[in-house]
């Protein structure tokens, strides 16, 4: 039986291929982050800096550089931004909310990893969970707090 020819991987699969090399041995941490409606399970390894959103780099998930800076803000506060790797799942909510999950999971993993940096996040509200919430549609009403249109006749 003849071998079958390996396949030629395109652009972005080629970038998905050397990130899943990113899974070092040694696990630093690992915690979950909130917001919204979303959940990160973040992982957390001594690396050289890179973060990977849902086995795909940062910027091609997030894609808006802000959300990328919302995500990347604990590392850049306590100066971690070359020294560990990232590897994060999310699910649930919208781009926003996972960003905002992200770095709150990172933030509690760096915790983990060096305590000495809890004063600095502390002070950057990194590590409160912010717990709002879209608030619930309300029968007889047209949204949570909206009203159908008032006739006088």
């Amino acid at each position: 039986m003849t071998q079958a020819a390996p396949k030629q991987l395109n652009g972005n699969a080629a970038i998905l291929a050397k990130d899943k090399r990113l899974k070092a041995p040694k696990e630093v941490g690992q915690r979950t982050g909130r917001r919204k409606e979303a959940t990160a399970r973040v992982r957390l390894f001594k690396g050289t800096g890179i973060i990977q959103v849902n086995n795909r780099t940062i910027q091609q998930y997030f894609g808006r550089p802000t959300l990328e800076m919302v995500a990347r803000q604990p590392l850049e506060a306590v100066q971690m931004n070359d020294k560990v790797d990232v590897i994060a799942n999310v699910r649930g909510g919208g781009l926003s909310g996972q960003a905002g999950a992200v770095r709150h999971a990172i933030s509690r993993a760096l915790v983990d990893y060096d305590s000495a940096v809890k004063p600095i996040l502390r002070k950057g509200d990194y590590l409160m969970r912010d717990d709002r919430m879209k608030e619930r549609k309300k029968y007889g009403r047209k949204g949570a707090r909206r009203r159908f249109q008032f006739s006088k006749r």
